[in-house]
């Protein structure tokens, strides 16, 4: 409490901009974990057409969407093109990967340098407010004879 009366005295100003900083780190990790999962959902529907169109006659027509345009080609052709894809998400999910890890150290060590603590205030009251109806129920024993 001192510490923070300290940091409230000397730069208010900074403070705020740490905080500023602190959520904005927050904020694009939480982009990079959005980008990562719709990331990996394409991939996985990459995967299930790859594994729909494998067995399948090589000369046989497919349709593919490029561009917003379905164009009429063999599974001979999509389906490397289908692969290369694949393997170019799963590239850009590795690389969002080492981002993502490169995001939490500097989040942990903005924490451990300011010392910052995440407070849970939803779940705090709740748990309070559930405290006190368990023990107000315990104290209601009946009327005094």
């Amino acid at each position: 409490m001192a510490g923070k009366a300290e940091g409230d005295r000397k730069e208010p100003v900074n403070e705020q901009a740490v905080a500023n900083m602190y959520a904005s780190l927050r904020s694009e990790l939480n982009q990079i974990y959005s980008k990562i999962t719709e990331l990996e959902m394409e991939a996985s529907e990459h995967s299930l057409v790859i594994n729909a169109i494998q067995p399948l006659d090589p000369t046989r027509r497919c349709y593919r969407m490029i561009g917003g345009v379905l164009v009429e080609r063999t599974i001979k052709e999509v389906l490397p093109a289908v692969q290369r894809n694949k393997e170019g998400i799963e590239e850009v999910i590795s690389r969002l990967n080492e981002a993502l890890e490169r995001k939490k150290k500097e989040i942990t060590d903005l924490e451990a340098k300011y010392n910052i603590r995440i407070r849970k205030a939803d779940n705090e009251v709740k748990d309070d407010s559930s405290k006190k109806e368990g023990s107000s129920q315990g104290v209601l024993v009946g009327p005094a004879s």
